[in-house]
């Protein structure tokens, strides 16, 4: 499955899924999704992969916003507050799928696919986040393009987010131990 180009306009080298899935598997971890506006299209990329029923927990799709609340556990206020794209919302996905899940790693995506904005939010707007062992970490994209190609490239987003931070917790492990939360989430946090 060709999912197209990331948000720097790149084609990512080889499968981001791939990578991902080969990764939490040497490190016998497991991952868990849950989306939004990708519907399923995040949890299609990662089972498309040889061998990944020893990672791949399984995932969520809560389009309804009450859904996200039932099901994956985000606080009601919070989106009553700030609706279903906010970075603190993709934060609490990512967490409650992980928990609900009952993985090592939850992987979320919320946002605004188009072609209409929504709730004052314009089209393009992303939140992917992640959450593992040492903490959580919510990226914001601004997409353009039509609503295929934002959808195609949060889950290419969000699996390098997701490598980023597997990548981060390999670096801390070789240099004498898991990092706390702090260090995790400082080295995870570069933007690109």
């Amino acid at each position: 499955m060709d999912m197209g180009t990331d948000a720097n306009g790149e084609r990512p080298v080889g499968s981001p899924a791939a990578g991902v899935v080969h990764s939490l598997a040497e490190r016998h971890e497991t991952l868990a999704t849950v989306e939004s506006l990708t519907g399923g299209l995040l949890a299609a990329s990662i089972v498309e992969i040889a061998g990944v029923s020893g990672v791949y927990q399984g995932g969520l799709v809560v389009y309804a916003t009450e859904l996200k609340s039932r099901l994956a556990g985000v606080p009601g206020d919070l989106l009553a507050e700030r609706g279903p794209v906010d970075p603190d919302v993709a934060r609490a996905l990512a967490e409650g799928g992980r928990r609900r899940c009952g993985a090592d790693w939850g992987l979320a995506t919320t946002g605004v696919a188009g072609p209409e904005p929504q709730d004052g939010k314009p089209v393009g707007l992303v939140y992917v986040a992640v959450a593992g062992p040492d903490g959580s970490e919510v990226r914001e994209l601004d997409l353009d393009g039509g609503r295929d190609h934002v959808r195609s490239t949060a889950v290419i987003e969000a699996l390098r987010l997701l490598a980023e931070r597997i990548h981060a917790a390999d670096a801390a492990e070789e240099s004498g131990g898991r990092a706390g939360a702090g260090e995790a989430e400082a080295a995870g946090s570069g933007r690109r």
